[in-house]
C-alpha cells in the first residue's frame, strides 16, 4: 500500500485518484491517517489535481486540532491503494524529513492543551445556555360547570364573582350559559392554570364561597397543555 513518492507529481496524481470518491484517507471523519499523509505532502497540490487540493485545504483547516483527531498515526505504507508501494520515506511517524515539513507544527503537547482548553470553553458555554433555558411549566385547561340555586339567580353577578377570583397561575377564559332545565342555566367557564400553583380544590372552595349565588361547582373537562 502507499501513494508512491508524495513529493513528486506522480505520487500526487496517485493521491488525487485515490481521493476521487473519498473525503478522507480513512473512514468518514478526519483522523490521524489524514495527518500522516498531509505531513508527507511538501506543498499544496496543483489546481488540476482538484481532489487532492480539496482534501489538502480541508485537512489544513484542522491545524490546531491535529492532536485531538481520532486514530493512531501509522507509516505511509499503511495507507492508500493496495497496488502502489510507498517510496516517500520511512513513514510519517519517524522520518526526520517529514518532521522538517510538519505544516501543523511539532509541539504536540501544546496543541493538545489548546484543544483541551477549547473543549472546556465550549462545555462551559453549553452548560451556561442550559442553565439559562427556562424550565417548562406544567399547565392544564379546565372547563368548570358552576350551578346557581334557581332560575332567579343573577347569572351576570355569579360570573362576576367567579372572575373576581385571582391567583398567580390562574387565567380565566371564555364562558357561556348552558340550560339545565326548568328555566335554570349553569355557567360554563374556561380557565388555564399552572399545575404547581392552582388546583381544582382551591377553585371549588373559592367559587362555592359565593353561597348567595353558587349552589355547586363541577369539573366538566380537564386537559393537560
Amino acid at each position: 500500500m502507499g501513494f508512491g513518492d508524495l513529493k513528486t507529481p506522480a505520487g500526487l496524481q496517485v493521491l488525487n485518484d485515490y481521493l476521487a470518491d473519498k473525503s478522507y484517507i480513512e473512514g468518514y471523519v478526519p483522523s490521524q491517517a489524514d495527518v500522516a499523509v498531509f505531513e508527507a505532502v511538501s506543498s499544496p497540490p496543483p489546481a488540476d489535481l482538484y481532489h487532492a487540493l480539496r482534501w489538502y485545504n480541508h485537512i489544513k483547516s484542522y491545524e490546531k486540532e491535529k492532536a485531538s483527531l481520532p486514530g493512531v498515526k501509522k507509516a505511509l505504507g499503511k495507507y492508500g491503494p493496495a497496488n502502489v508501494e510507498d517510496t516517500t520515506g520511512s513513514g510519517a511517524t519517524d522520518s526526520k524529513d517529514d518532521d522538517d515539513i510538519d505544516l501543523f507544527g511539532s509541539d504536540d503537547e501544546e496543541e493538545s492543551e489548546e484543544a483541551k482548553r477549547l473543549r472546556e470553553e465550549r462545555l462551559a458555554q453549553y452548560e451556561s445556555k442550559k442553565a439559562k433555558k427556562p424550565a417548562l411549566v406544567a399547565k392544564s385547561s379546565i372547563l368548570l360547570d358552576v350551578k346557581p340555586w334557581d332560575d332567579e339567580t343573577d347569572m351576570a353577578k355569579l360570573e362576576e364573582c367567579v372572575r373576581s377570583i385571582q391567583a398567580d397561575g390562574l387565567v380565566w377564559g371564555s364562558s357561556k350559559l348552558v340550560p339545565v332545565g326548568y328555566g335554570i342555566k349553569k355557567l360554563q367557564i374556561q380557565c388555564v392554570v399552572e399545575d404547581d400553583k392552582v388546583g381544582t380544590d382551591m377553585l371549588e372552595e373559592q367559587i362555592t364561597a359565593f353561597e348567595d349565588y353558587v349552589q355547586s361547582m363541577d369539573v366538566a373537562a380537564f386537559n393537560k397543555i
